[in-house]
């Protein structure tokens, strides 16, 4: 075979070189190792502490609470209370209202964590250190949560802002990290190195590799969201008994038990990171939930147990729904994409539902649709969560992934422009639904460019990308780039028969 050109490395993939697809031929060190099912299960049970009860659901509401105590009503001068109506402080220089404040916060913070993954996501697939990238955020996290119990007055509404956004940051990078394990541990469990031997033996075609290598990375990520759904239900639960012993229906009381959920929920995740030993080897933000959360928080009055309650309903829903479309997804052998299109519709039906309110008295004005948004958003929109984690796992090279991944999560924070957009929206209309035609406005573009995505023909890019490393980085000889795949297949098929001889 002719050496390749450096501009057409794809080109001389034929139908003989399949396996090439799914190996890398860049230099390796160490031993690949087999995944195994304590080492599996403890990446799931990681998920279970580090799911975001804390950082970003209770969090953020003990944060607009203080937002709103410390606040007041511009029609009412600044000696009065925010009640229903309009709520303002001074913040970033300026009188803004407090969802003005939130907005502006949440896109620092989004920028603050893409600053980092740019630092953390170009060196984390060299070396032996990135384990310690999700340890020192947990700890951080850890440090965070337990903090907010001494946040619980009004006046202290900035240094509850600090901890929100230093919170968000170190949930973010543990969480981003984390997933960036799951390529790597559904590759290599024992089942994925038979379908590779078999591929490699031409046993099975690659069209049968792809459809078995689609389904046990969406097994993957069904099952760790399956698991965390559970879990937290189970926090939950407990969550109930602690705020009924504490909040007596006073603003005081519901402050307090709203910084001792946040500790709680510290405590909770500490517990799976000691029991987990793999997010050493080892979600994107967006402006809708943030904004629809801001509308409920101030619809259920900030109390915590009713907004503990909403949590379970859309929890229950969606361990129902993830469990559902993957029955669905198996049963059909459904590709990870037309999964992913599926639940992106039902959730521009909610940005259309949001739009309603901007003039009628239904749209997210009302306690009884939060129940009806969990429960829908549960089941139908959720399992995008699980199936867009697996989505992204088919487009990165391989050996890559904390770099890619750390390089979706930075595309993620462009969320931060949606945020700054709805802030000048608010601000100019004073509607606070009125940012969800923007948000259905981009969720339609976002639907359309997915369509186009071509997963065979990534794997041809991801390829192409490997090798002209290997060359320009590596100093490789174009022969030397496939030498080593072809060393790496001996090596392995040698391995296999002094398997069989010794049976």
């Amino acid at each position: 075979m002719p050496l390749p050109k450096p501009d057409r490395f794809a080109d001389y993939i034929t139908a003989a070189d399949d396996a090439a697809l799914f190996s890398s031929p860049l230099p390796t060190t160490g031993v690949r190792r087999t995944t195994t099912r304590g080492e599996l299960y403890s990446w799931y049970i990681y998920y279970v502490g580090n799911c975001g009860l804390g950082p970003f659901n209770f969090a953020v509401t003990a944060w607009h609470n203080l937002l709103h105590r410390a606040g007041w009503d511009p029609t009412l001068g600044h000696a009065s209370r925010c009640s229903d109506g309009p709520c303002y402080l001074h913040a970033f220089g300026a009188e803004r209202s407090t969802h003005s404040t939130m907005l502006i916060t949440n896109a620092i913070s989004f920028g603050m964590q893409a600053a980092v993954y740019l630092v953390l996501g170009s060196m984390a697939d060299y070396g032996s250190w990135r384990p310690h990238i999700v340890t020192i955020a947990t700890v951080v996290g850890w440090g965070v949560s337990f903090a907010w119990l001494g946040v619980t007055a009004p006046p202290r509404w900035r240094i509850g802002t600090s901890l929100y956004v230093l919170g968000m940051l170190s949930y973010r990078v543990a969480l981003t990290f984390w997933m960036a394990a799951f390529p790597g541990l559904s590759r290599d469990t024992p089942e994925m190195h038979k379908n590779e031997r078999g591929l490699a033996d031409g046993r099975i075609s690659r069209a049968e590799f792809e459809r078995r290598d689609m389904l046990a990375r969406n097994n993957l990520a069904h099952v760790s969201f399956f698991l965390c759904s559970i879990g937290e239900l189970a926090v939950l639960a407990i969550l109930c008994g602690i705020i009924l012993s504490i909040a007596r229906g006073d603003d005081d009381s519901n402050a307090r038990a709203l910084s001792i959920v946040c500790a709680y929920s510290g405590g909770v995740w500490s517990k799976p990171f000691h029991l987990s030993t793999t997010p050493s080897r080892c979600a994107a933000a967006s402006s809708r939930p943030i904004l629809i959360k801001t509308i409920q928080e101030e619809v259920a009055d900030f109390q915590a147990l009713t907004l503990n309650y909403l949590l379970m309903d859309g929890i229950a829903a969606q361990a129902l729904g993830i469990g559902v479309f993957w029955v669905v997804q198996k049963r059909w052998f459904l590709q990870t994409k037309t999964m992913l299109l599926f639940n992106g519709f039902f959730l521009l039906l909610i940005t259309a539902w949001g739009c309603l309110g901007i003039t009628q008295s239904y749209g997210f004005h009302n306690l009884w649709e939060f129940w009806v948004y969990q429960g829908f958003y549960g089941i139908f929109v959720s399992p995008f969560h699980a199936i867009s984690q697996a989505m992204v796992s088919e487009v990165v090279p391989r050996g890559k992934e904390f770099m890619f991944f750390s390089l979706f999560a930075i595309v993620s924070q462009t969320s931060v422009v949606g945020l700054v957009v709805a802030k000048a929206i608010i601000d100019r209309t004073g509607n606070n639904n009125m940012p969800f035609t923007f948000l259905l406005g981009l969720g339609v573009i976002a639907m359309g460019i997915l369509s186009t995505v071509d997963i065979s023909k990534s794997r041809y890019e991801c390829r192409k990308y490997l090798e002209e490393e290997a060359v320009n980085v590596y100093m490789m000889r174009h022969g030397e780039v496939r030498e080593v795949a072809d060393k790496l297949a001996l090596e392995e098929k040698q391995r296999r028969q002094e398997a069989a001889d010794q049976v």
